[in-house]
């Protein structure tokens, strides 16, 4: 079994239609592991070794099956099928090994693209799906996930403030209704940094579901 996700992913995995609910699961999954490593990691190149077999090991799901890995058979079962490769999978990575070195404002921007922009691109390719905020969305998601973790308060408030800027990018423009629920996900994270009320957050997350936007 794969640990259980955080409240926001399981009800934006609620919101998919049953056709990819599963492959979008495996795919969030797969960042929280990938997070998982990065967090529990002191040494770099311990880090970097671990990082490395996850990403080979995607790369593999194109040409064998999965290992006795829950979350490599997840995606083999219920991602590659709707279009999503594993070497596409295994470039999620490089968003993670950037955390491994002193962030910048570079590493920062690397991370937001690699992991957030890259991720919210292909789950919209699993949904069949594509917008023109899919990818500032997803900078936007991963920046705010990373202010709300690190633990340097300089590089917090950069990421929030450029976490802001994405989100307003990003929901500019209505989503498509075949990928509102992966909008959602990011939607949850705009409401957490923001600290609304459960009212206002339920009432902003039904309109978008309705109206996209």
């Amino acid at each position: 079994m794969t640990d259980p996700l955080p409240s926001d992913r399981q009800l934006a995995i609620g919101y998919a239609p049953a056709s990819v609910r599963a492959g979008f699961a495996a795919m969030l999954a797969l960042d929280a592991r990938l997070a998982g490593i990065v967090r529990t990691t002191r040494e770099p190149l311990v880090g970097q070794m671990r990082l490395t077999w996850w990403h080979d090991a995607l790369v593999r799901l194109d040409i064998a099956p999965a290992p006795a890995e829950p979350v490599l058979r997840d995606l083999q079962a219920a991602a590659l099928p709707h279009g999503v490769t594993g070497a596409d999978l295994a470039t999620l990575v490089e968003g993670w090994e950037v955390l491994l070195d002193p962030l910048d404002a570079d590493g920062l921007a690397s991370h937001a693209e690699r992991r957030g922009a890259r991720l919210f691109r292909l789950v919209a390719r699993l949904m069949d799906g594509d917008a023109d905020g899919v990818s500032a969305a997803g900078r936007g998601w991963a920046l705010a996930d990373l202010a709300l973790h690190v633990s340097a308060p300089r590089i917090a408030d950069i990421a929030m403030s450029q976490a802001r800027e994405a989100f307003a990018t990003g929901f500019a423009k209505t989503w498509p209704r075949s990928i509102r629920p992966l909008g959602a996900l990011a939607l949850f994270q705009l409401l957490r940094i923001d600290g609304t009320t459960p009212v206002h957050d339920f009432a902003r997350m039904t309109r978008f579901q309705i109206a996209g936007r």
